[in-house]
């Protein structure tokens, strides 16, 4: 199995997310939201920053677990889905995934 985490804009979300029930075998999703930095500079080469703090963007991170022969599609759908052809569009990771424990089936047992 993969699992792929997707740092997206927010307001690219709900498109992603309407691109993913398209799908013929709709993978599921976990949303997170989250602040950061990319790798770029800012104005005049550097990161504008003070004593008070950094400047942080609000993204949101997608994380879907699905087949390893489905990773890929999903990955390349996500990325063209969330696309602005502008800085800071986020990125797309895929890794793999050793094991997946469903809670529900987990047993209760103490």
């Amino acid at each position: 199995m993969k699992q792929i985490a997707a740092c997206l804009q927010p307001h690219r979300l709900s498109k992603v997310v309407r691109a993913l029930h398209s799908l013929a075998r709709f993978p599921g999703f976990t949303v997170l939201d989250a602040h950061g930095q990319g790798h770029g500079r800012g104005a005049g080469g550097h990161h504008a920053y003070d004593d008070d703090g950094l400047m942080y963007y609000e993204r949101c991170v997608l994380t879907v677990v699905c087949e390893d022969g489905e990773a890929a599609s999903i990955a390349d759908l996500i990325a063209r889905t969330a696309h602005t052809g502008n800085k800071g569009d986020g990125i797309v990771v895929i890794t793999e995934v050793s094991q997946v424990l469903r809670i529900r089936d987990a047993g209760g047992g103490s």
